[in-house]
């Protein structure tokens, strides 16, 4: 039998135990490999390279509105190739359906997003009816709506002139997305910003953000800087990033992720290094005669403790290596279906850094184990001293 044989045979001696180990190790590297690609996600600088939109917020906070005056000074900037603005409209559904509702100029909405694809008929309406809004595809099949209905949304932010907090918006158009990916994302609702910027009870003139389409999107970063240079030091300091980065801020508004991926990581492997190390020094603990005759067969105290530690590494290696490989394809899958913004990738470096973390464990687990192993005499191991 070679050495690899009789690591895997020792391995396989207790099939129940080896198996719960090995699922063990599968789920916390599943749950490493996305909760890493999370951390690398957010820890990661804003990437311009290829960016064909830039949202413009104000620097302090995106929940804090920016005058349309700024509209003209970044249509102005050299590289803007359309600018359209969009207010959060906080929209409610029924009783407590939280809904991603946005204020927009119709004809800048579809300038900026030729992504979203609708009726020519349908555009035209949205921007001609007052009390007009169009949904995505996935949100109409969602609730049911259809063209013609009168839809009561709900605002938690803005209410109406009156006080009341119930809009009634009558549904124009349902859009749907270029390919795959974009319909994977048709489920935002518009309305039209003439309409909301007259009925609201607050401030009129006022844009939450500031998108712009680029006619250069290897100029992301030169424009980024251009627009915020112009509106520092004054009242309304802003901040331009992509629009891949914007909705990342968006969602770091609940915490800091990344200081809640690391107490879960470091929760998973603790947990994991008490249930690995006791299996692997059970393992041993049950062999010790064996050990002993493999050092009166000849086998040297390194070869002893190589073996042992070799159990240890092929245990975490083929848990390690199967709970990467799921946790791959199911980033994909996480991207897909937030449509994009949530763009989870076990990519190399999380892949790297999860068999830095197999080395880590087997060590950590094997050790100890081995190390007793090799220090075994033979005759207090066969009297089983």
């Amino acid at each position: 039998m070679t050495r690899t044989g009789f690591v895997l045979a020792n391995l396989m001696r207790k099939k129940t135990r080896t198996v719960l180990t090995l699922l063990s190790i599968v789920m916390a590297f599943l749950l490493f490999g996305l909760l890493q690609a999370v951390n690398v996600l957010f820890s990661a600088g804003a990437d311009f390279v290829g960016a064909t939109r830039l949202v413009t917020q104000a620097r302090v906070s995106f929940t804090q509105s920016l005058p349309m005056r700024l509209l003209p000074q970044i249509e102005s900037v050299p590289g803007v190739e359309q600018v359209m603005w969009q207010q959060w409209f906080g929209a409610v559904w029924q009783e407590n359906t939280q809904l991603v509702f946005l204020a927009a100029d119709p004809l800048r909405l579809r300038a900026v997003y030729p992504e979203y694809v609708m009726p020519d008929a349908q555009w035209k309406a949205f921007a001609e009816t007052r009390t007009s809004m169009i949904v995505g595809r996935n949100l109409a099949d969602k609730y049911g709506w259809k063209i013609g209905d009168k839809v009561p949304i709900s605002s938690n932010i803005f209410p109406q002139k009156d006080g009341s907090k119930n809009w009634i918006f009558d549904l124009v158009g349902i859009y749907d997305g270029k390919d795959s990916e974009w319909q994977r994302n048709t489920n935002v609702g518009w309305i039209n910003f003439a309409y909301f910027d007259e009925a609201n009870q607050f401030a009129r003139g006022m844009a939450g953000t500031f998108t712009s389409k680029l006619a250069d999107p290897d100029q992301a970063q030169q424009v980024a800087r251009t627009i915020d240079a112009m509106f520092e030091n004054s009242a309304d300091e802003t901040k331009t990033q992509t629009e891949k980065d914007f909705n990342i801020g968006f969602i770091k508004q609940f915490g800091d992720i990344g200081l809640i991926v690391r107490w879960i990581l470091f929760a998973v492997f603790f947990t994991l290094l008490l249930v690995v190390g006791n299996t692997t020094a059970q393992s041993v603990r049950e062999r010790i005669p064996e050990l002993a005759i493999l050092k009166t067969l000849g086998f040297t105290d390194g070869s002893v403790l190589g073996l042992v530690l070799a159990e240890a590494v092929a245990l975490c290696l083929i848990g390690g290596l199967a709970g990467l490989a799921l946790a791959t394809p199911l980033g994909v899958a996480i991207a897909h279906a937030s449509g994009g913004n949530l763009p989870l990738a076990v990519d190399h470096r999380v892949w790297a850094m999860g068999l830095a973390a197999i080395a880590l464990l087997s060590f950590a687990v094997g050790l100890m184990p081995a190390m007793r192993a090799s220090r075994l005499t033979i005759v207090d191991a066969l009297a089983g001293r």
